[in-house]
């Protein structure tokens, strides 16, 4: 794990050649109510833009702890943030660590804990990470790129049938079988090395006539590989039950998703805790974007707020 400060001088938000723009920030805000001599973590820091809207909202002695696991999105969010140095605390590492991220911070306590999954457009900018169908790139799809495993190791040595049960659990795809059958043909052939190759595959496994979804073919398949790659769901499990430990009375864990895989763990996760009596459900059902905001940016219209306070 890499602790260290935010010091890092860059330029300010508005001069980034990358358009971010956090989804769901009045929402974030009313849920999690930033004050005073608050401490918060922000366990998906991605480029700092819920973070400032937080550090914005808190008095001078309140802080933030920030988390990632993408050392590049790190480094971009310190830049952004350099305003806040000297309340913030960057922390290269997986949610999933987040006990003891807090335990080398000697933080027992914080007010509120926020998420917002998936990946970023940061991340899907940068072509050499291998996140976008839309480009060629490697077959990479790490967060982390100190990670050993990548999407080109996943496609290029699973079984089809390992192939084929990533494709469906974590993608959701109804041809998972036939397109885990066309990876597995192609690659006796030659390794499958770039997106644009793995976009080719999956749309001619798929048949034509079922091209009628808004989103790419390959946008499922896509997905499953980089949750695969980068464990995100067991993550999130962990990520979750951590939080109970960390957040005092009072205080908020703040969750946005953007697919149903996710949504389902933190709606199962939060109905466990109420039924014990350690949490209160705020969101009876999750809270999703308004149509202006939509219509600004169209990355949030998949996006689930729920919110669940410790008792």
């Amino acid at each position: 794990m890499i602790v260290e400060e935010l010091t890092s001088l860059g330029k300010d938000m508005e001069n980034k050649p990358t358009d971010h723009i956090p989804v769901m920030t009045r929402e974030i805000i009313e849920a999690l109510n930033p004050s005073g001599d608050k401490v918060f973590v922000d366990c998906t820091l991605g480029l700092g833009g819920h973070a400032r809207f937080i550090l914005e909202s808190l008095g001078p002695s309140g802080r933030l702890i920030g988390i990632d696991k993408d050392a590049q999105s790190l480094q971009e969010a310190k830049e952004r943030l350099k305003d806040f140095s000297s309340r913030c605390i960057f922390v290269h590492e997986d949610f999933r660590s987040l006990d003891r991220v807090l335990k080398c911070l000697n933080i027992e306590q914080v007010d509120g804990i926020l998420f917002d999954l998936g990946i970023s457009s940061f991340q899907l900018d940068h072509l050499e990470r291998g996140f976008s169908f839309q480009s060629e790139g490697p077959l990479d799809m790490r967060m982390d790129q100190d990670s050993q495993i990548s999407a080109y190791d996943l496609v290029n040595s699973l079984s089809e049938k390992e192939l084929s049960k990533i494709l469906k659990e974590y993608g959701e795809e109804r041809w998972h079988n036939r397109i885990a059958r066309y990876l597995v043909a192609e690659r006796k052939a030659r390794p499958i090395e770039t997106t644009a190759q793995l976009r080719q595959i999956i749309l001619r496994a798929i048949p034509y006539r079922n091209y009628k979804d808004r989103s790419h073919p390959s946008t499922r398949s896509f997905q499953a590989l980089r949750i695969a790659v980068n464990r995100e769901l067991e993550s999130l499990e962990m990520g979750l039950e951590a939080c109970l430990k960390h957040v005092k009375a009072g205080g908020r864990i703040a969750v946005i998703s953007f697919h149903s895989l996710e949504d389902r763990i933190v709606k199962i996760k939060f109905k466990s805790l109420r039924e014990a009596a350690q949490v209160k459900i705020m969101t009876k059902k999750p809270l999703r974007p308004t149509q202006e905001e939509v219509r600004s940016n169209p990355r949030a219209r998949s996006a689930r707020l729920r919110v669940a306070e410790r008792l």
